[in-house]
Parts: C-alpha cells; structure tokens; sequence
C-alpha cells in the first residue's frame, strides 16, 4: 500500500529565498508524524504546500495516491486543518460555530447536532457554548478551532501548533481525543514546539531546519542516535551537595552540575556511566553514604537541540 503522505524532493521558493529545499519523507496510515523546527524553518510552509493552499515550486507530492496540484479538490475533502493562525466566526455562538462547519460539510441535520453535542462534551466547551467566539479567550477560541475539524469525517489531521495558549489540562485532553481518533485509522501531521507532546503522541518525528530535513527516526530512535549526553543523578543519605563538591568536581570536570536538592547532585555527560563508577568509588572512600543512584536518558528536548547545534557547527 502506497504511504498516506509521500514527499520526494519537494522545494517552495519565494523569490531568492526557499523556504523548504528538497524535502523528503512517508507518513503511513495510521500513524502521528511529527515536524519539528525552530521557527522559520519551513514547517508551515510544508503543511501549506500539503493542505493544497499554495503549489510547490518543484518535486512530488501525493496524498492518498494522489498528486497534491491534479487532484487537490478530491484530497481537501479527505483531510481536516487547524493552522496557527486563528480562525473563528466572531458572531456566532460556539454551538452554532460547530453545527455551521458540519453544514457545510454536508452532514445531515441530526447527525450534525448529535457531533456538536458530543464536541462540546469532549472538548469541555458546555459552559461557554453559549457564547460569541470573540467573546472567548485564546485557548478556549483554540479549542473551539481543533473541536470544530471534528465535526466531518476526515482520513488525515494537519495540526499546526494546535495547544498554542492550552493549559496543561486542556493539552492533554486534546491530545487523548485525537489518540483515540489515530487508533481508529486517522493519520496525523503535527507540529509543536512542546517536545513533551511530541514524544506523547508522535510515532516517528522529523527534525526540519533551514528548509531541510536534518534527521528522520522515531522518538526512541532519535535519542539513541543523537543522546550521548545523560544524566546521572546521586542522591546522598545524609550529606548535602555542597558539602560533596570537592569531590566531585575534579571527577565531572567540565561537564555540567546541578544540584536541584539540597542532597542530590545531577551531572550531564556523555561518559555518564563511567563517571558515575568513579564517583561512587570516591564517595565510598570518603564514607559518603549515598541513597539512591541513576543515568537517566536524554529528553528528546534535548536530543532537538543537539541536532539542531549540530547544524550550526
């Protein structure tokens, strides 16, 4: 089966500036694909391209088996977008909001306002349903805009930095209800610049910069091929970090300490296992008693920032 998204050499210039510069990537059915980049790295640009707004400057796109500028009528009906950029109906309340985006969708009247009825349950809207959207604050207008796809019937997702303003109760519930629709065989392209998110929900990421792709893996495989550095952390039983120092620096020695406790000392190092070898042989002599000990993988926070370092070095 040909993959749900499928990307080769895709280039989108603006004058003298290309924005995205020969990208290619697969996204399966059924799958989350996460696009990560700093800013202006060419993630909206990719998602414009892909969403049919604007046409690439060269190379070949196909969505469901079908070339993205031939066929493009047939693949908007398939798929659902929520861009950065706010949208909402100013006047409309949000119940109608939703029941106006199911019409023009053509959903039959009761189906329709059986979805609106469950998205305000699912999305905690009830207890503004009743309210103008431009009554509303940034993240309840946001969840308004991501409950509103979700009044069709879609194949694939584009979610562009969609918890942008979301508390972190509200993060998680949207990213449950949209885990529970990819078990059901929708695909997902998602952006965000919360590495958390992307780790929760992403099966395979892509790490975009200066309209390239830098590296391709899931986020497991992502840590494995770019976290060298880890985290070892002591804990002592009844020593304080401070009083410990003279014996560890000489040991760490450029390599970076905290002490977030008042008897834990966390080291970050790419010979972390060996280093804390050493440390725990030092301490022992010094009749240091020690709690706990462990090396700790790197966040994929972590492991984007060394990718992208590694670009600029």
């Amino acid at each position: 089966m040909d993959p749900c998204i499928s990307v080769s050499g895709l280039r989108k210039s603006y004058g003298s500036l290309n924005a995205v510069d020969g990208v290619s990537f697969d996204v399966e059915y059924g799958k989350v694909f996460g696009f990560l980049g700093p800013n202006g790295a060419g993630k909206t640009t990719t998602i414009r391209v892909l969403t049919t707004v604007v046409h690439p400057t060269s190379g070949n796109v196909r969505i469901f088996g079908q070339d993205i500028v031939k066929h493009s009528r047939e693949i908007k009906k398939r798929i659902g977008v929520v861009l950065q950029e706010p949208s909402f109906e100013a006047n409309l309340t949000v119940e109608r909001a939703l029941e106006l985006y199911g019409l023009m969708w053509g959903m039959p009247g009761e189906k329709r306002r059986d979805r609106a009825r469950d998205l305000v349950e699912k999305f905690d809207l009830a207890s503004f349903k009743g309210m103008k959207n431009d009554e509303l604050s940034i993240g309840q207008r946001r969840r308004v805009q991501v409950a509103r796809e979700f009044m069709h019937d879609m194949d694939l997702l584009f979610l562009d930095e969609p918890t942008v303003g979301l508390d972190p109760a509200a993060r998680r519930m949207l990213l449950d209800y949209v885990k529970k629709h990819v078990k059901g065989g929708l695909t997902v392209f998602f952006t965000t610049h919360i590495m958390e998110e992307a780790e929760y929900l992403c099966d395979e990421i892509a790490i975009i910069n200066k309209g390239r792709i830098i590296a391709t893996d899931t986020p497991a495989g992502l840590k494995q091929r770019y976290g060298g550095v880890k985290a070892v952390e002591i804990r002592l039983k009844d020593s304080t970090a401070q009083s410990v120092m003279h014996i560890i620096r000489p040991i760490a020695g450029a390599s970076a300490i905290e002490t977030p406790a008042e008897g834990t000392i966390r080291i970050s190092s790419a010979e972390a296992q060996e280093m804390l070898v050493r440390i725990i042989e030092s301490l022992s002599k010094n009749a240091v008693q020690i709690e706990s000990v462990s090396v700790n993988p790197p966040t994929l926070e972590e492991v984007f920032l060394t990718v992208i370092g590694n670009e600029k070095s």
